[in-house]
């Protein structure tokens, strides 16, 4: 079997038409490739932005330790 590839210039009214022309089934599963590369693309954008070689893991334990304390300090005080 030869299979052959074509390319084709369409536009989103083209594609949009072409989508709603294929059975339900087939609608969905378009539907959830797309969620899918848009939830790829957001975590992707958001690993970037909180990306950082500027705290260790040590600093941040410190940090979340230190906010321990004062949380449990403060509990302690109100009883």
């Amino acid at each position: 079997m030869n299979i052959q590839t074509y390319q084709l210039s369409l536009d989103f009214e083209q594609i949009l038409n072409l989508v709603r022309q294929l059975p339900f089934i087939e609608q969905e599963k378009i539907r959830q490739e797309i969620e899918k590369a848009n939830r790829e693309q957001k975590l992707n954008s958001f690993l970037s932005d909180f990306y950082t070689d500027e705290i260790s893991l040590a600093e941040i334990t410190a940090e979340v330790e230190a906010v321990r304390s004062d949380i449990y300090s403060q509990q302690q005080n109100h009883v």
